[in-house]
């Protein structure tokens, strides 16, 4: 009997471009030394994996989507990515807790920027945001995720963000930043802004991307406290990471904090 992880496979491979593919591998550094070296693409655009997605989303389980993401082509993860974050907007809250569990023991295949822009504020940064404080026996994470620690509770938010931003794996530490925008849509800058001050100097551009993007959004929603945090770091941290965060500032201010004359 064909499951549906090897029906979104046959989508997938009738959907590729391989002239597609080629330009994507590029886009996203597949290339010897890049920092995907050896990723692989069908060139399949993304509103088609969307809809992929979406059409599996309610009956696929969640084995299947394990064997997705440990596939060995681009669209495959970002498609049982994409499959998940569907999964849960609709699941209760033990469910969640079981598509978090599995997108932690996975953070090693979400391991391009997209893979992790597109799932990790609404995978982990929900569940996070959606069960502090209110973390009952059926919303645990069982021991055995990495950055869970023993078995994990969402109180335990703080823990498991510094976990992941600890870890020697770019895509985890990309992970633990952008996990946090589910809390500056909320209203809540502590944990960007606490994440912020510890990954502001990371030695990976990706991840002081990640930074400076946080930051650009807490600035959109509270300029002065993103300000606070700019104001004591500007002359010191990657420049890149800056100029990120000061994207929407006006351009004398802007000026400003790349001369470190605030």
């Amino acid at each position: 009997m064909t499951s549906i992880a090897d029906t979104v496979r046959s989508e997938l491979r009738a959907a590729g471009d391989p002239e597609r593919a080629r330009g994507t591998a590029r886009f996203f550094k597949a290339g010897p030394g890049g920092y995907a070296d050896g990723d692989r693409f069908l060139g399949v655009p993304v509103p088609v994996q969307r809809r992929i997605a979406r059409r599996y989303a309610r009956e696929v389980t969640l084995d299947d989507v394990a064997l997705l993401l440990r596939g060995g082509w681009h669209e495959e993860r970002l498609t049982a990515l994409l499959i998940l974050v569907e999964r849960f907007r609709r699941a209760p809250a033990g469910e969640r807790a079981e598509i978090v569990q599995l997108y932690l023991a996975n953070t090693a295949r979400v391991n391009n920027w997209d893979l992790v822009d597109s799932s990790a504020p609404y995978l982990l940064g929900q569940w996070l945001l959606g069960s502090a404080g209110a973390a009952g026996s059926g919303d645990r994470i069982p021991a055995g995720a990495p950055g869970a620690g023993p078995e994990m509770s969402p109180g335990a938010g703080p823990e498991i963000l510094h976990r992941l931003a600890g870890s020697s794996l770019v895509w985890d530490r990309r992970i633990a930043m952008l996990a946090t925008f589910a809390f500056v849509r909320a209203g809540d800058n502590g944990p960007t802004l606490a994440l912020a001050e510890r990954l502001v100097d990371d030695p990976h551009d990706l991840v002081r991307k990640a930074v400076g993007w946080m930051l650009r959004e807490v600035g959109n929603r509270d300029r002065e406290a993103a300000e606070r945090f700019l104001r004591e770091h500007c002359r010191t941290m990657p420049r890149v990471a800056l100029r990120y965060a000061i994207e929407k500032f006006p351009p004398e201010l802007r000026r400003a904090y790349l001369d470190g004359t605030v």
